[in-house]
């Protein structure tokens, strides 16, 4: 089965794009899907979020855009076990330059990642906060959209801006793009303005929206610092055990599911391991 591709974007900063990317991306990893992220953001977050010190990586995703590079070997193994990542760095700011003259200047990232679909169950590109080129290269790669959103009001003024992006890539590049899910983050749930505006988001997206939103928490904001997801630094936080279920509905919303070998084999009982062991030491013909 092959991978689908999810674009989580929102051209308003602070959003909860990049943590919400490595903590699905890790959940999903863990209950043994092939996962990738691919950081397309020049502050690379992602990167350093997922352990990868960003000044010894050679290879980044400018070197898709700018030298047409083959991307396998820009693939790093994380110390998630099922989870890579392609890496960004500062290089990258300076690709939409590089993009504008280009031909079919959209369809660049496109082009790679088809490639890769094979490889994964799941590919997860963090995009820039901005809706330049990159971001329109990510959402015209994707099958579906993740739009994370601030529980503010500031955060529904930039929605109309890229719900409008959405659907110009959707008439003129993608039709087959779709908003995948609206994921509310950084809740502070004891004011009367965060209750609005998750009542004005579930009125305008419906189901679309997750069910569990993710409050503020202190150890969402720790984490990076330690260069590890949430939700392996502290799964106890409530920041993460938010993260834990949505992970869940993910992956039953878009039916991901691992693949046959990266399944484990149920474990036998002690009691069954111990009366085979036993057996092996047995005369055959009492074993027969």
């Amino acid at each position: 089965m092959s991978a689908k591709i999810f674009s989580l974007c929102n051209q308003k900063g602070g959003v909860g794009k990049t943590t919400s990317t490595i903590n699905i991306a890790t959940l999903l990893a863990n209950a043994g899907c092939r996962t990738l992220v691919v950081d397309m953001d020049s502050q690379a977050n992602s990167t350093s979020g997922l352990g990868q010190e960003k000044p010894s990586i050679e290879f980044t995703a400018y070197q898709l855009f700018v030298e047409n590079f083959d991307p396998a070997p820009l693939i790093r193994k994380t110390e998630i076990e099922n989870l890579d990542l392609i890496p960004s760095n500062y290089e990258l700011a300076g690709a939409e330059l590089e993009l504008v003259n280009r031909e079919r200047r959209e369809f660049v990232l496109m082009a790679h990642l088809e490639a890769l679909r094979e490889k994964y169950e799941c590919i997860l590109i963090d995009c820039p906060p901005s809706l330049g080129l990159i971001t329109i290269n990510c959402l015209v790669s994707s099958d579906y959209i993740i739009v994370p959103l601030q529980c503010e009001y500031y955060a529904l003024e930039g929605l109309g801006q890229l719900l409008n992006t959405y659907e110009l890539v959707r008439t003129h590049l993608k039709p087959a793009l779709e908003i995948g899910g609206v994921l509310l983050t950084m809740a502070d749930l004891r004011t009367n303005l965060t209750q609005q505006v998750i009542d004005e988001v579930r009125k305008f997206f419906g189901a679309k929206v997750f069910k569990v939103i993710v409050p503020r928490s202190v150890k969402l904001s720790e984490a990076p610092s330690f260069g590890k997801p949430a939700v392996l630094y502290d799964s106890a936080n409530r920041g993460s055990k938010a993260y834990i279920e949505i992970a869940k509905e993910f992956q039953a919303r878009f039916e991901i599911r691992p693949s046959q070998k990266n399944t484990p084999a149920p474990a036998q009982p002690a009691a069954e391991n111990e009366a085979a062991k036993l057996g092996d030491n047995l005369p055959e013909e009492v074993r027969s």
